[in-house]
């Protein structure tokens, strides 16, 4: 069974109304409304092999997708490529174990602080180093929900921020950390850190990476965080 908080694992839960997620035999369908017309198919494929996959009615009619179908994950990308639906690569999603505590910071000796307002100049002299393929990956910016950083001496070398998914109870994590100071512990001592900040305001951490984002996937797991799945989503080509 896949290991999530029970909050989290309503929200997709929810997010799939109709799938039945955690029968790993088989993939679950769901035709919703509700999702965006700008992203109109959305696919979870949890670690324990179960699949479920959203599409929107008029995206499912296009690309033949009914409810009675038992297509495999691999048939209904298919159908939707040639409906012209255009899968993004998809996203590690990992979260904290249900029942688990994050456990203290492992370096208490790395300076860790929340980042505001007053610090715009040193967070934007932080950015400035960081090269164009890093922020996009990272997206964390200061104007996020929470931001926190670690200082070598008076500068920024790592930083993570948060934002809140709109209805639901995770905080959407992001880190991005300067080259030469990888490896030292500061990422880990960031996200830990800003992940209890998050937990004590009430929302679970979302620490989300490429699939082939290595160092990133590393980090996850050494802050105590357990990967749930991957996470797809599509764009329309044909769409608004």
């Amino acid at each position: 069974m896949t290991d999530a908080p029970q909050p989290v694992l309503a929200y997709w839960r929810k997010a799939f109304a109709g799938c039945q997620p955690d029968d790993p035999a088989e993939v679950s369908y769901a035709i919703s409304d509700t999702l965006n017309p700008k992203r109109p198919v959305m696919i979870l494929e949890k670690v324990d092999g179960s699949v479920c996959a959203a599409i929107r009615p008029e995206v499912a009619d296009r690309a033949g997708v009914g409810f009675a179908d038992r297509l495999s994950i691999e048939g209904f990308k298919a159908r939707l490529e040639g409906a012209g639906i255009i899968l993004h690569d998809p996203d590690c999603l990992f979260y904290r174990g249900n029942g688990a505590a994050f456990l203290p910071r492992a370096d208490k000796a790395i300076p860790v602080r929340r980042i505001a307002e007053d610090d715009r100049r040193v967070f934007e002299a932080f950015l400035a180093e960081a090269s164009e393929q890093d922020k996009e990956d990272a997206w964390v910016e200061l104007d996020h929900w929470a931001v926190f950083g670690c200082f070598d001496g008076m500068r920024l070398v790592s930083a993570a921020s948060a934002y809140l998914w709109t209805d639901s109870p995770m905080a959407d994590l992001g880190v991005l950390t300067l080259p030469e100071a990888r490896g030292r512990g500061y990422a880990r001592a960031v996200v830990q850190a800003i992940s209890g900040f998050a937990r004590s305001h009430g929302y679970e951490p979302q620490y989300r990476c490429q699939l082939d984002n290595h160092p990133s996937i590393g980090l996850a797991k050494a802050c105590d965080l357990t990967m749930f799945g991957t996470w797809t989503v599509a764009v329309d080509q044909n769409g608004p």
